[in-house]
């Protein structure tokens, strides 16, 4: 369903980026942001997803300014790999990967003619709330599990755009003591917690909770279509 693209940062590096197309005219685009196991089986599945929901869906591949073509799997030692990917471009200048979700952001914006949302998972949660409060041309942001983000750092920053935040309850990564000082610190943003472990959007780990997965999804397209209309 979907095809690779080349985006173009503001450094001038090439970054690659799944698309996914809907079958009409797209009428908003969603960036989905890969959890630490990059744009993998399951992250071109999301994105397609949304292409179904008449989202035109760029996943820009946020490994690869570190590692190109990573696409790992949910054992431990893909695990382990993907935490010092993670690491290693966490790490990088700013603005570091930043400018790539960017490029993902001005291509949905060219392409579709629309508005444009980004939804990101676990460490792409964390880089869905940062593009929410640095980027520009969004007009909605929903971050799953966001491992950091609850941090006081991070939640230090101010969104530019209307936030619905999922969280699981059992999270072994993220207490609900930050959750709860997450939506004190940010009253205007949806804060929804379900009663799943840490990755339970993804139908590929064991966490997968095929119920918390539909709740949050049904909610994240409601939020979409009220700000991306």
């Amino acid at each position: 369903m979907g095809t690779v693209i080349q985006l173009k940062s503001q450094d001038g590096m090439q970054i690659p980026a799944y698309v996914a197309m809907p079958a009409a005219p797209a009428k908003a685009a969603v960036v989905v942001i890969q959890e630490i196991f990059g744009v993998n089986q399951h992250i071109q599945e999301v994105a397609n997803a949304y292409a179904q929901a008449g989202y035109l869906a760029i996943a820009p591949a946020m490994f690869h300014r570190v590692k190109a073509d990573v696409q790992l799997a949910y054992e431990q030692a893909d695990m382990s790999a993907g935490i010092e990917l993670k690491s290693a471009v966490e790490a990088l200048p700013a603005p570091g990967a930043m400018q790539d979700i960017q490029a993902a952001i001005t291509y949905a914006q060219q392409a579709c003619g629309g508005k444009v949302g980004i939804v990101g998972y676990c460490w792409g949660g964390l880089l869905t709330w940062r593009a929410a409060c640095l980027l520009q041309g969004l007009s909605a942001a929903a971050p799953y599990y966001g491992g950091g983000m609850t941090t006081e750092g991070e939640s230090a920053r101010q969104t530019q755009v209307p936030v619905q935040a999922h969280f699981a309850q059992q999270d072994a990564y993220i207490s609900m003591d930050s959750v709860n000082a997450f939506a004190n610190a940010h009253p205007q943003a949806q804060v929804h917690t379900y009663a799943a472990h840490h990755g339970f959007n993804c139908n590929h780990r064991s966490a997968w909770d095929e119920a918390a997965a539909a709740a949050a999804r049904t909610r994240t397209l409601a939020f979409f279509a009220q700000h991306l209309s």
